[in-house]
């Protein structure tokens, strides 16, 4: 079958982590013999701040290191129609233009046979509830939300029929341990400063910490004001900037432990979500110690996968124990691996996808799904 998803970008994942997640399904879909097609909007963000960062030469290593992957930037005078009429399943993204969607949305309603799918992988929905409210996805026959409380939040409001919970993952073909790095760093943290979500945790869990206990330290990731590279400067902390997400795991090798810091509005509004970077840096089989966030969907096994810290001085102690007890870290980078080559794959999520769509998809894909199944 032929997927088309919409989305904000698949070359650049600058600040835009669903790429990382959309790179490992796309990829997966094209192992199992589906075709996997992506249009991204000319003038996007994360692509412009991305080159404007690190240059075109950005663009070319993802189409070295992704050689499967295709991604049409299209114009105002791209002919969506003509795009959506040979696909049997089209995933378009929430950052999304608001008229494309319903532009989108008119075609499936126009006689379109294929199935029309809108994909949730941000807290809009709480922290931005009206620009959610405002797209016109009554002609969508499903939505997936990366989370049971976004999913209950879509229902509740009733932004769309036949909504589905659908957890990002880890794409394992490149996130998994790589032996014979050397390790030259204590602690990690890949992750962008954002929109003040959670600079005071930022500080609380990671600078103050690595402070205290003089950890050698490096910090990847954009949006860092001035007074952010200050505070970790002050703590001795080694900032990068922008990383490949190809890249991630040779930093994760090259380090003893990473942390987690949830953005609030997950933490006060959406639980159960964690960032992609939790089911990535489990797959590498780095230690992983996260601020507080509640696992109401228990896809982990927090105290096994990785640990918990309910404050700084609960991080200050459980970086303290995980950096002095190899036999602990060696657990921990053990079972969270376990854990997610059990349930949090992208192989995982393109199971479940096809299965809904197996049940909800329209005529035409169920037919083709049942036609693989008898041939297989």
């Amino acid at each position: 079958m032929k997927f088309l998803f919409f989305t904000h970008s698949l070359v650049s994942d600058w600040n835009h982590g669903n790429a990382h997640f959309l790179r490992g399904v796309m990829r997966d879909l094209i192992r199992r013999g589906h075709e996997a097609v992506a249009l991204e909007p000319k003038g996007a963000w994360s692509r412009e701040n991305l080159v404007r960062d690190q240059g075109e030469g950005a663009v070319r290593r993802f189409h070295e290191t992704f050689p499967g992957l295709t991604s049409t930037v299209y114009d105002t005078s791209f002919d969506h129609e003509a795009a959506v009429s040979d696909a049997d399943v089209v995933i378009v993204h929430e950052w999304t233009d608001p008229a494309l969607v319903e532009r989108i949305g008119k075609a499936r309603r126009n006689g379109g046979s294929f199935t029309l799918i809108f994909h949730d992988t941000h807290h809009r929905a709480v922290s931005s509830e009206g620009d959610i409210a405002g797209l016109k996805l009554q002609d969508y026959d499903l939505v997936l939300a990366f989370g049971e409380t976004l999913r209950q939040r879509y229902l509740a409001a009733g932004w769309g029929r036949n909504v589905f919970t659908w957890h990002e993952a880890a794409d394992i073909a490149l996130f998994h341990p790589t032996p014979g790095v050397e390790k030259t760093g204590d602690l990690i943290w890949i992750g962008n400063w954002g929109d003040d979500e959670r600079s005071k945790e930022i500080l609380e869990y990671l600078v103050e910490p690595v402070r205290d206990l003089r950890l050698k330290a490096t910090v990847r990731g954009v949006r860092y004001p001035d007074h952010a590279l200050e505070a970790l400067d002050e703590a001795g902390i080694a900032y990068g900037g922008w990383i490949a997400n190809a890249e991630a795991p040779k930093a994760f090798a090259q380090n003893r432990v990473t942390v987690h810091i949830p953005r609030r509005p997950y933490v006060e509004n959406l639980p159960g979500i964690p960032t992609i970077r939790v089911f990535e840096a489990l797959a590498c089989g780095i230690p992983l110690i996260s601020a507080p966030w509640n696992d109401s969907e228990n896809l982990f096994r927090p105290g096994v996968d990785f640990l918990v810290a309910r404050n700084g001085a609960e991080m200050k102690e459980r970086l303290w124990e995980v950096l002095s007890e190899p036999s602990l870290a060696a657990a921990l980078a053990e079972e969270g691996r376990k854990t997610i080559l059990a349930r949090h794959t992208c192989s995982h999520r393109v199971d479940e996808l096809l299965a809904i769509l197996a049940l909800q998809g329209t005529v035409r894909v169920r037919e083709e799904l049942a036609l693989r199944e008898a041939a297989e």
